[in-house]
């Protein structure tokens, strides 16, 4: 029954968040995931469904393969910011961009700024990890 799952001729969101999900699965690390066929894929998702949060993980894939600058400048160019500004890992994601490109007051702003429209204590507390990674690179 589960093979029915992938056959056919029409490519759903589903199967290209299965197969981003397979390639982050697969990757023996961070460092060895291939991050163009990511993006690739993205782009195909953003032909299907785009939505500001796939685009926003489009650029965060984009930032892994070509460095925080270019993350940013995707990030920048997303439709509709607006949209995200409630969603916390928006800011997370432009913190942790900042935070690669050596910016740890900005990268700590916008950590705080994700946790105060946190959901949940688990993203609270990744945030507070966070803003904490901050405060210690800070300190001499």
């Amino acid at each position: 029954m589960l093979g029915l799952s992938a056959n056919g001729t029409e490519i759903s969101p589903y199967h290209i968040e299965a197969a981003i999900a397979s390639i982050h699965a697969t990757a023996g690390s961070i460092e060895e995931t291939d991050w163009g066929e990511i993006v690739s894929l993205y782009d195909t998702l953003m032909n299907i469904r785009p939505t500001p949060i796939v685009a926003l993980n489009r650029a965060i894939a984009i930032a892994q393969k070509e460095g925080p600058e270019r993350g940013l400048e995707q990030i920048r160019s997303i439709a509709g910011p607006d949209r995200l500004l409630k969603y916390p890992f928006y800011s997370a994601a432009i913190g942790d961009l900042e935070l690669r490109r050596g910016n740890h007051r900005a990268a700590r702003e916008y950590f705080r700024q994700a946790r105060s429209i946190a959901r949940n204590p688990m993203e609270r507390a990744f945030l507070d990890q966070r803003i904490s990674a901050c405060e210690h690179i800070d300190t001499p």
